[in-house]
């Protein structure tokens, strides 16, 4: 394997990232992303428990953004508005990645399965923001509409920042998505 390299987690993501790309998703193996990143299948397995988690691998971590934030907003802030700013603040989760969600996306888009699979940790993700919704006080049916109404805003946004301009940051599409669904519920 030659001499000891930083950054294995990484290296094992843009491996398969290209790999996908090029072979597409189901014919690349672990032992070909792990030997295009200069490691082991048993390295692969430390940091992921199939081929299709390094797709997914960071849905955790941007739940735990998303509830965070719910969490800190100010009490006088409307749900709806709540989940608004959290999404924008996920931005962060976003920035310098354009291009590996772009690659990311376009394996997910082009794979039945993975799109089932996001689906689902796109639920996960609204039942969490319902969740803290309801930490907030915030009362059923506000809670789950207002982190449903957010998912669809999360989901319409990403579509635009992986498909629009490199330099577009994700925080300011979710701003422009989220006053669209405002007008869209106001019925202007």
């Amino acid at each position: 394997m030659g001499r000891w390299q930083p950054d294995a987690l990484g290296r094992l993501q843009q491996a398969a990232l290209e790999l996908y790309g090029e072979r597409g998703f189901e014919p690349t193996a672990v032992a070909d992303i792990a030997e295009r990143a200069g490691l082991t299948e048993r390295t692969f397995f430390r940091y992921f428990a199939d081929k299709r988690e390094v797709l997914f691998s960071g849905g955790e971590a941007l739940i735990e953004v998303f509830v965070k934030n719910v969490a800190a907003a100010p009490d006088s802030r409307a749900p709806l508005d709540v989940v608004g700013e959290a999404l924008q603040a996920a931005g962060g989760f976003f920035a310098g990645r354009i291009h590996q969600s772009r690659a990311r996306q376009a394996v997910i888009d082009a794979n039945p399965s993975l799109q089932e699979r996001e689906l689902s940790k796109l639920a996960t993700l609204g039942a969490a923001v319902a969740e803290a919704l309801r930490a907030r006080g915030v009362d059923d049916p506000a809670a789950v509409l207002a982190a449903e109404a957010g998912i669809t805003v999360f989901k319409v946004s990403f579509d635009r920042w992986v498909n629009g301009p490199d330099d577009q940051e994700f925080s300011d599409v979710v701003r422009t998505t989220m006053e669209d669904f405002k007008a869209v519920a106001r019925g202007s």
